[in-house]
């Protein structure tokens, strides 16, 4: 029986959806039910369950976006590192697997191929960077799962929220079995705030960059799959393969809704954090094919994206 935590959350209620759709055994609890961040209750609660594998889809996003965490930073460093260290703790005690929703917002930029050499960029927001994805997107690729984050307390500067997602890989790291399974700007077809189709729909100004995504639906499955096929423990990037830009995202969304606004662009970096935002945003291309390699594959962010626009819904 697997034990789902975390479960009215927006990638807690995916996790409820698909396990109930695939028949799997599960339990799902909330903090409202259960007080799992107290070890003590947690541990007895486990004692009298005994699950085969628990995950934890339990974190601090902040509310509408990571700016909120700038200004909730207790909360956001109890759900995002003191819970999971505790959460590993006592399944490590008690012998229990578990997998850790964590995020790839903890790295920034790509490995840009120049005369051979793979170099990494931190900023991608450049124009030869934007060039160089639109005509030879092959020399570009994303970060696997052996590099260190750098959109972290230890390689800032960083968003308070991605440095304790950092923090929160690291303080679990060797501590029993457990799967970490990176999201990377989760979307799909259900009209929802925390949808990043839906953000681009309703932004006054829209913020052009390169990123990685991760369907919901598609990324849940791949974390399930992980523990259904018995891969070898340890970090996953669980995102669909590629890379897209925002305005390559807008295109789509012109095209296939035929929305009645016209998007406007932010026009620099300046502009953006100056009147936008006030906490820093992590843009990254991440390597997914561990998850593959591991017989796990995901379909394309490109066909992940043209499928969810083309069966648009309000939930």
């Amino acid at each position: 029986m697997i034990l789902l935590l975390g479960a009215t959350g927006y990638v807690g209620k995916e996790f409820e959806k698909v396990l109930t759709l695939l028949g799997l055994n599960f339990k799902a609890v909330s903090r409202s039910q259960l007080n799992y961040t107290s070890a003590i209750e947690l541990k007895h609660y486990l004692k009298s369950l005994r699950p085969d594998f628990i995950i934890n889809a339990a974190g601090f996003t902040g509310k509408p976006n990571v700016d909120a965490c700038e200004l909730q930073k207790e909360e956001t460093i109890q759900g995002n590192v003191y819970f999971p260290k505790m959460l590993a703790e006592v399944c490590a005690e008690l012998g229990i697997p578990w997998g850790h929703v964590s995020s790839g917002c903890i790295f920034s930029g790509c490995f840009v191929n120049q005369n051979g050499t793979w170099i990494a960029e931190k900023n991608m927001n450049q124009e030869t960077i934007r060039k160089i994805a639109n005509t030879e997107p092959h020399r570009l690729k994303g970060f696997d799962e052996s590099f260190q984050p750098n959109f972290s307390f230890k390689d800032g500067p960083c968003s308070y929220y991605s440095g304790t997602k950092a923090w929160g890989e690291d303080v679990i790291k060797g501590v029993g079995e457990h799967y970490v399974w990176r999201l990377r700007i989760p979307f799909n077809e259900i009209n929802n705030s925390r949808n990043y189709l839906t953000k681009i729909q309703t932004y006054a100004k829209v913020y052009d960059n390169l990123n990685s995504l991760s369907h919901l639906e598609d990324f849940v499955r791949a974390c399930i799959a992980c523990w259904v096929k018995h891969v070898p423990y340890g970090t996953y990037n669980v995102t669909n393969p590629g890379f897209v830009s925002t305005r390559q995202v807008v295109e789509m969304i012109t095209k296939i809704l035929k929305p009645k606004r016209e998007f406007i662009f932010w026009e620099s970096d300046e502009e953006f954090y100056r009147l936008g935002a006030k906490a820093l945003r992590s843009n990254c291309i991440l390597d997914s094919s561990k998850l593959l390699k591991a017989g796990v594959p995901m379909r394309t962010v490109e066909d992940a994206l043209v499928d969810s626009l083309r069966h648009w819904r309000d939930a």
